[in-house]
């Protein structure tokens, strides 16, 4: 390493990460929910956690197809890293041979016998000629080059570094696109007329390269990833699962994206990006990209555009436009595709809504997550159909590759009204199943605000449903407004008061804005029609007989 790294791993606050079932058929929607649900209960940290990039030296290297090798032995680092393990495992299992034992005896060793060590410091004086080497996937797809090679020229940053930077890559050159080289002029500029792209493969005696921390993770000694395991899923600590590769990377983002989104947002100061749209649906430029359009695409942009949406290819737009158009957006919505890279430039309050399929919730989903931790946006995605004969379909990647979704008339009203409810407009629904499906959605991504707008707006259903109440509630908690909260517990209560559970919580909730009247209320109440509950009550929280 040429600089000592200030933290190997640390927690970070992430995005807002939801998904929703809008299949037009039950059996695919039951599918998706069960898939979501075992998601967030057995994949998703409890916190995202950030894990460092830093320079390193190689020796004798080579930069072959999409990885790096250093003295014969294989570099794991990010991305790359993970191919190489996934190239093993796939190789072994044509062999028949499971391989996923030898991994686990081979880092268990590695992380035994790195006990106490330390990855050694450079030393010596630095050659000002000695280049930097970066290892690509390849240089057409935007995803993979933005956020695994470009992202790694930040790890330069206060080095001043006086070398060539060479970017490594596998495919052909006719395929390489444009966007590769103009957003390294626009967000390097630094580096203008020492940036070169060549084909692998290619072998250095010495050379520069990132390194990222998290692709020695299982490698390392236990002391420097302790603690990590308190941020696993709940089922995997009480089950005594372990944590995953696939796992660790839809959860950490990496130093350098980090980096490269504070660059990207730096370069776009001061400029005039007015003419750019703040809500809008992005398209693709087949030109650039494997057409994989959206069925409803249009019917949808048609009920978008009514609410101010513009129709956008990113592929249109200039580095720094891009990156602004992000960092300016209220919302943005689109199918799925490379495009979600962006998702890298938004900021906070940006609600990115993408449209995908089982097939893409199953496969791709969680590369963009990363993203969303890195710009803490909300990152929302509803999962519709697949455009094929048999929307029933279960497709095989390996042969049929990514299909395109699409999206019924009904799933394409579901988004509309979930869209408009972001915007503040509330749609008029009829049944109480409708306006708490709605805004238990909005809870979920944030929209406590909205969700509260959307349940006042039906206040006839509101004032009649046991849910719908308690709903009004958990958004009012949600907010901080305990006050508010209590009020729609006593509502909830009038509409059902057979529900002892209302009373509880509306002793806790009167706790926390100080209101004793309505505990000795409560706890009089609980006594009454529900003695046994009032007893384990008290029993347990000795603290209420004091002020009931």
């Amino acid at each position: 390493m040429l600089v000592e790294p200030e933290f190997i791993w640390r927690p970070i606050e992430g995005g807002r990460i939801e998904g929703f079932a809008v299949s037009a058929h039950p059996e695919i929607n039951s599918k998706i929910e069960q898939f979501l649900k075992a998601n967030k209960r057995t994949r998703t940290f409890k916190q995202a956690v950030e894990y460092n990039s830093v320079p390193v030296m190689l020796d004798k290297a080579s930069f072959r197809k999409s990885y790096v090798m250093a003295r014969d032995r294989l570099l794991l680092s990010g991305a790359s890293g993970n191919r190489v393990i996934n190239r093993y495992c796939w190789d072994n299992q044509e062999a028949g041979i499971d391989a996923d034992p030898r991994l686990t005896d081979f880092f268990a060793s590695s992380s035994k016998g790195n006990a106490g060590k330390e990855i050694p410091l450079f030393s010596g004086l630095l050659d000002p000629d000695i280049p930097f080497a970066i290892e690509c996937r390849n240089t057409f797809n935007y995803y993979h080059f933005i956020t695994e090679s470009l992202s790694q020229l930040t790890v330069l940053d206060g080095l001043e570094f006086q070398g060539d930077i060479f970017f490594h890559f596998p495919n052909q050159e006719e395929k390489q696109k444009p966007f590769a080289t103009a957003f390294v002029e626009a967000l390097f500029p630094e580096y203008a007329g020492r940036v070169f792209f060549e084909r692998a493969p290619k072998d250095y005696a010495r050379v520069l390269t990132a390194y990222d921390l998290v692709g020695g993770h299982f490698q390392a000694p236990d002391a420097d990833v302790a603690g990590i395991e308190k941020l696993l899923p709940a089922d995997i600590i009480e089950n005594g699962g372990e944590l995953s590769r696939p796992m660790l990377a839809m959860n950490s983002v990496n130093s350098s994206l980090l980096a490269l989104r504070t660059r990207a947002l730096k370069a776009i100061e001061g400029g005039d990006f007015d003419h750019l749209p703040k809500r809008f649906f992005v398209g693709r430029d087949e030109r650039q990209s494997r057409a994989r359009h959206l069925e409803g695409e249009d019917l949808l942009f048609e009920h978008l555009e009514m609410f101010g949406f513009e129709y956008v290819v990113f592929e249109s737009l200039s580095p720094l436009e891009q990156v602004a158009i992000m960092a300016r957006a209220e919302v943005m919505i689109s199918y799925h595709g490379a495009g979600f890279t962006n998702m890298l430039f938004a900021n906070p309050q940006t609600y990115v809504i993408e449209i995908g399929t089982l097939q893409t919730a199953q496969i791709r989903w969680s590369d963009f997550w990363p993203l969303a931790h890195a710009s803490r946006c909300k990152y929302i995605n509803f999962f519709g159909d697949l455009k094929h004969e048999n929307p029933l379909l279960e497709p095989d990647f390996s042969t049929d590759g990514i299909l395109p979704g699409s999206l019924s008339v009904d799933a394409i009203g579901q988004i509309m009204a979930f869209v408009v409810t972001l915007l503040g407009h509330y749609p008029e629904l009829k049944t109480v199943k409708n306006v708490a499906s709605l805004a238990t959605q909005m809870l979920r991504v944030g929209g406590a605000v909205q969700a509260i707008g959307l349940l006042e707006k039906h206040s006839d259903l509101l004032s009649q449903s046991l849910r719908l109440c308690i709903l009004k509630a958990d958004c009012h908690k949600e907010l901080g407004e305990p006050k508010s909260e209590l009020l729609a517990l006593d509502m909830a209560h009038k509409v059902d008061p057979t529900r002892w559970q209302t009373l509880v919580r509306m002793i806790w909730c009167a706790n926390s804005c100080d209101r004793p009247q309505v505990i000795r209320w409560a706890v009089a109440r609980l006594k009454i029609d529900f003695p046994q509950r009032h007893d384990a009550f008290l029993s347990n929280h000795a603290w209420v007989r004091y002020v009931a």
